[in-house]
């Protein structure tokens, strides 16, 4: 297996685009796990949604969000890692459509069952 190093600090913050060029969100959080004796990127959040799950208020920020009458806030991407091409870190692009994606609101909704 191939691998490949990037600074991960370059990619949070980048746009990312889908197959036909359209923005999907900015990239807010990396999520890795530890295989043997390295860490490994599983997925990547993107979106206003992956922000509120970075800081771990999901509850209280969404009754923030709602009370100032914020409007998709529950918009954002889990995309994982083999589903995001880095081979221009400029300009990260899906390799698959945007609806073959989880959204985070969804993912939340799933855990709390």
């Amino acid at each position: 297996m191939a691998s490949h190093e990037l600074r991960l600090e370059s990619l949070i913050g980048r746009c990312v685009f889908d197959v036909a060029g359209d923005r999907v969100g900015r990239i807010e959080e990396v999520r890795a796990e530890q295989q043997a004796d390295e860490w490994v990127i599983v997925e990547y959040l993107v979106g206003v949604g992956a922000i509120v799950e970075r800081l771990s208020a999901w509850t209280i920020a969404t009754q923030l969000l709602d009370l100032l009458g914020a409007r998709n806030y529950h918009q954002g991407y889990r995309i994982p890692w083999d589903k995001l091409d880095l081979s221009d870190p400029d300009r990260p692009r899906l390799t698959c459509t945007i609806e073959e994606l989880k959204q985070i609101s969804q993912q939340l909704e799933a855990d709390l069952i």
